[in-house]
């Protein structure tokens, strides 16, 4: 067995995600098909965790992960504002921005904490979902932890490449899963390996 890179993610409810579909399909129109969210195999998500797995580890991972879910997964999140920035290439990318709620950021701490035994930083392209991987997307994926995680942690949602200016806000909505997805280009949430309904 090899190495995956992967990302533990909470995916949001169906109309955020229609939401952030029908603004990555402006962008795209715009400023090309990079990254072309979807329900099937690009999905809209928050992500709490980022690295590389062993295969074998995926099932003990779930596992950690239906643990945690019910005590500590926040069921609703807010959108307070879109932000656009430029990545690892320098190239503009547009996210919807999510409070950062105490529960959120205990969250994300607790996934680091009960996850950093099985994850590492190391990524290659062969670890990516298709094979294929720009700079910008192996660079974010071995920085991680330096520039993502604890005091760094900035939760959002990816719209796509572009600078994106619509939207009125703030936006609540609710959140469906927690997921362990494999990263495809763009760190991308490109398959769910492990996912753990998420009910009030």
């Amino acid at each position: 067995m090899g190495k995956k890179a992967v990302d533990v993610v909470l995916l949001p409810c169906e109309a955020m995600t229609n939401m952030a579909i029908a603004a990555n399909a402006e962008l795209a129109a715009g400023f090309g098909k990079r990254i072309v969210l979807s329900t099937r195999d690009c999905l809209p998500h928050i992500s709490l965790a980022m690295g590389c797995i062993e295969e074998g580890d995926v099932g003990q991972v779930g596992k950690v992960l239906r643990q945690i879910a019910d005590k500590y997964a926040p069921r609703h999140l807010k959108i307070i504002g879109v932000q656009s920035s430029t990545n690892f290439s320098g190239e503009t990318v547009s996210v919807f921005t999510v409070e950062r709620s105490e529960r959120l950021g205990r969250f994300h701490k607790k996934v680091m904490a009960e996850l950093e035994r099985f994850f590492d930083y190391d990524v290659t392209v062969d670890m990516i979902a298709g094979g294929r991987a720009d700079n910008s997307t192996i660079g974010w994926i071995k920085n991680y932890p330096a520039n993502s995680s604890y005091a760094n942690f900035s939760p959002h949602i990816t719209i796509g490449y572009g600078r994106f200016e619509g939207g009125s806000f703030p936006i609540e909505f609710g959140v469906s899963q927690l997921a362990l997805c494999h990263l495809g280009n763009h760190c991308t949430c490109r398959r769910i390996l492990v996912a753990v309904e998420l009910t009030d």
